[in-house]
């Protein structure tokens, strides 16, 4: 699985960075097929201000999500429980077929 992280207008910390692929690799785990994951993270003008938007691209539906918090780790934790849920619903409506 490719991950790529791009953060927009600003640099992102080896530590963030590192929490991020950390939480990415337990994506397998619900859907093997994988290829890979972009993450872009971005700066927003009101209070809840860390941007984290999640594509994951597998063969057949690419799915993106889109969550913003105070700090980018609860963004990325919401962006990870979201994407659990759907990856076990593909996983399931393939397997159905």
């Amino acid at each position: 699985m490719d991950i790529r992280i791009q953060s927009l207008k600003f640099d992102a910390d080896s530590k963030l960075i590192g929490f991020i692929e950390k939480k990415l690799a337990k994506l397998p785990k619900f859907y093997e097929e994988i290829q890979s994951v972009e993450v872009t993270l971005s700066l927003l003008p009101d209070f809840e201000n860390k941007n984290v938007l999640m594509k994951v691209i597998s063969p057949g539906n690419d799915l993106v999500v889109e969550r913003h918090a105070q700090t980018f780790e609860d963004a990325v934790v919401d962006c990870i429980a979201v994407l659990k849920d759907l990856l076990v619903k593909v996983k399931e409506k393939k397997r159905d077929k």
